[in-house]
């Protein structure tokens, strides 16, 4: 008999009323073939593609957009994976003020495209893997900044400052009512590498940069242990960061120490900075109890301090053996 989970309490945005789900499915199938949606195309969903393939996974990479329910379910049966990924999803480009502009589009994909996914997996009894946001909050009273005292997993959305955190916002509690996801709150993720979407590459091309102190994830260490909690079948929400917070001045002081001595940048206040962007940027700490007491046997994280500095290292290294001597 499948067993029968205990009851989660799902706490909605405040236009909503609190509501309480049972879930009564066992995701403890064998990691043998991944669907990965954003694969293709997707940074986060192409690294993946490389570590399942690194532990002998079948991968295959996605091609129906995820706001296509049609294509999507075609593709479920056809496929038929034991475990799906999902990367997917528009974040704008340059940078998450796009969205502003473009709210059907937003939506379509981040929302609607999602909760597809999520609800025709469920239907398969197929576990799915969602690469989220953290970005769904701000420091306030109850966890001032500096304070150590971080968001915890059940904590109601309060940063709706842009139209990407606010839809994130809004979508985050629908997604835990189906049993069969497993929800990682990403935050500022960090590589080794100088993809545009590495969170350093994103602020040392900034003429400015607020400085303050925020969870991040490094995915060097977080994308393995991602692929450790889909192989153990865990599901509901985890803030999927580093243990503790980095200020974006000790991120680029080790950037400067690294990778590039000659480096250099200037700050501005939060206030400054919102007079250049159309909308907020949300600042925060994530608590990782839930997520380290769940971790997996065998994963370790280093809090974010060191692993930041242990990317920057590994950041050096690739460079200086592509391209040669650095400055």
């Amino acid at each position: 008999d499948t067993p029968t989970q205990p009851e989660v309490a799902i706490n909605l945005p405040s236009v909503f009323s609190p509501i309480t789900i049972t879930a009564t499915m066992s995701f403890n199938a064998p990691l043998t073939k991944a669907l990965i949606y954003g694969g293709k195309t997707g940074w986060i969903g192409g690294k993946m593609a490389g570590l399942l393939k690194e532990k002998n996974v079948e991968v295959v990479l996605a091609e129906a957009r995820i706001e296509n329910r049609t294509d999507v379910a075609k593709e479920l049966d056809t496929v038929k994976p034991s475990h799906v990924f999902m990367a997917a999803g528009i974040t704008g480009r340059p940078n998450i003020d796009w969205c502003e502009d473009h709210k059907p589009e937003t939506i379509r994909t981040n929302v609607i495209g999602t909760l597809n996914l999520a609800d025709l997996c469920n239907e398969r009894n197929i576990h799915v893997t969602v690469y989220a946001t953290g970005c769904i909050f701000k420091y306030d009273d109850a966890h001032p900044l500096g304070s150590g005292i971080g968001f915890k997993e059940e904590d109601t959305p309060n940063f709706d400052g842009s139209f990407y955190s606010e839809t994130k916002g809004y979508m985050e509690p629908m997604l835990q009512c189906y049993p069969n996801c497993m929800i990682l709150r990403v935050r500022m993720p960090i590589s080794d590498d100088l993809s545009h979407r590495n969170f350093i590459t994103k602020i040392v091309k900034y003429e400015r940069v607020v400085n303050i102190p925020n969870s991040m994830t490094v995915l060097h260490e977080m994308l393995p242990a991602s692929l450790a909690m889909a192989q153990k079948g865990l599901t509901g929400v985890y803030n999927f960061c580093n243990p503790g917070v980095i200020s974006h001045n000790e991120c680029l002081d080790l950037y400067t120490k690294y990778v590039d001595p000659t480096y250099t940048y200037k700050n501005f206040t939060v206030e400054e900075q919102s007079k250049v962007l159309k909308a907020g940027r949300s600042n925060n700490e994530m608590d990782a109890t839930k997520l380290l007491k769940d971790m997996p046997e065998g994963i370790k994280l280093n809090d974010i301090k060191t692993a930041v500095e242990l990317c920057m290292q590994r950041m050096q290294k690739n460079l200086t053996e592509e391209f040669g001597p650095l400055p």
